[in-house]
């Protein structure tokens, strides 16, 4: 075993902790107890990877999310549009938030104007941080009350520990109505 392959491990390991240090330092305006108390027991990579995707966070600019596109994405008013060329303009507008990392998540239950209104109202006019990380999304979730979500996207544990921590009856389970394959 020659020298380089002995000493390789010890090099990464360094380059690590170098990296770790710099995060840190680039970190420093932002610390809070978050930071140190999410830390305890992680492996270096694992640790600069988090490091890394905070900063990122704190760096990013809040803005409309209809501004994370260039040009900035303007919707016509759902009222002016015939039910077919809302559900051809909500495909290509959920496509569009997908490439910008925006995933629609429990919208099985809306009919495809109320998905539309949804993203017009409420998502496009949004302010959040554009924050560009291999695999990471914004997820919105499109329900607003618990019995949407217990009727139609709670599994059966997650219905049971809902019963048991409020002790409430439950709507039945049922299949939603719209079925959606979304990116």
């Amino acid at each position: 075993m020659d020298m380089s392959e002995t000493s390789r491990p010890v090099v990464d390991e360094v380059d690590l902790m170098l990296a770790n240090a710099r995060l840190r330092d680039e970190l420093e305006p932002y610390r809070d107890e978050s930071i140190d108390s999410s830390l305890h027991r992680m492996p270096l990579r694992t640790e600069n990877e988090y490091l890394a995707s905070m900063l990122a966070w704190e760096r990013a600019p809040a803005l409309p999310i209809a501004s994370w596109f260039s040009p900035v994405m303007e919707l016509p008013p759902p009222d002016s549009l015939s039910d077919q060329a809302l559900s051809e303009l909500l495909i290509g507008t959920i496509i569009r938030l997908h490439s910008q990392r925006v995933v629609l998540r429990c919208t099985d239950h809306l009919t495809d104007r109320e998905l539309y209104k949804i993203i017009y109202r409420d998502i496009l006019p949004c302010c959040e941080k554009k924050v560009e990380l291999p695999g990471k999304f914004l997820e919105w979730r499109c329900i607003e009350d618990n019995d949407t979500w217990l009727r139609y996207y709670a599994d059966a544990v997650e219905r049971r520990r809902f019963q048991e921590e409020y002790e409430v009856d439950l709507p039945p389970s049922e299949t939603p109505p719209y079925q959606r394959d979304l990116p």
